[in-house]
């Protein structure tokens, strides 16, 4: 087994097309699948699967997150010029943070147009691309 690809629900589909591109999204397909609603599937360019599904459902009306969403975390190569480069797009993320010290990854945190977090995260060099149980040791 696998994690496929997590879905938001989003309240004006446009709009958050263009945040996601904005962010470095493409979009690879739609798929309407009746009642009004519309699912898009986005990828980054250098992925092969699809790995964010926005679902739009009029119908439902605007989303509410509750308090049981967190974040989505992004990894970027370079957070300083992803910072620049989404600000430039009009984008808002936030200041470069440290949160495992001087020696631990770099994040910055930025919100969708439904306030879902986005947490970009820059490894230290010779890390793993991503978390492992060597970081718990």
């Amino acid at each position: 087994m696998k994690t496929l690809h997590p879905a938001y629900r989003v309240t004006d589909l446009s709009v958050s097309l263009g945040f996601y591109t904005a962010l470095g999204y493409e979009l690879v397909g739609r798929v309407d699948v009746g009642g009004g609603t519309t699912l898009a599937m986005l990828k980054f360019p250098t992925e092969e699967m699809v790995t964010l599904e926005l679902v739009h459902r009029p119908a439902d009306g605007p989303v509410d997150l509750g308090t049981g969403f967190s974040h989505l975390p992004v990894q970027v190569d370079d957070l300083a010029a992803t910072v620049e480069a989404l600000s430039q797009a009009g984008l808002r993320p936030g200041p470069v943070e440290r949160p495992g010290g001087p020696d631990g990854p770099q994040v910055s945190w930025l919100a969708d147009p439904d306030g879902y977090r986005i947490e970009l995260v820059q490894w230290p060099p010779g890390h793993p691309k991503g978390i492992t149980a060597a970081d718990f040791a």
